[in-house]
């Protein structure tokens, strides 16, 4: 099994009532729970809006990101799956499509001499 990282954008559920904001969390944690009863599931948080950003070679600091709504990285999850095609298919179980969002699949990088 190979780690992969979903990286999660978009998918703002604050439009909706807050009966249907608990409805869709509940989606979210039910998914988490079958990813780890699946042993699939290696860690993850939900990022809060706003930050830092560091650049360039004087590591300029300025507040932000400041992108719209649905280029904001909302939380990221670690999971395990046999390919990319297999990482793939768990991440179309993501309950944030119907609030048009977007998943990034991306393996992680091994490094084989480090213990």
């Amino acid at each position: 099994m190979e780690k992969y990282m979903f990286i999660f954008f978009g998918g703002d559920p604050s439009h909706l009532s807050p009966d249907a904001q608990q409805a869709h969390m509940q989606k979210w944690f039910d998914w988490v729970q079958k990813l780890t009863n699946e042993k699939r599931y290696v860690g993850g948080e939900a990022l809060l809006p706003g930050g830092k950003t560091i650049k360039g070679s004087k590591k300029a600091v300025t507040d932000g990101p400041f992108t719209e709504s649905k280029e904001v990285v909302g939380g990221y999850f670690v999971v395990l799956a046999k390919n990319l095609d297999e990482a793939v298919e768990m991440a179309k179980e993501c309950p944030d499509y119907s609030l048009d969002g977007v998943v990034e699949v991306r393996e992680v990088m091994k490094f084989d001499n480090m213990e």
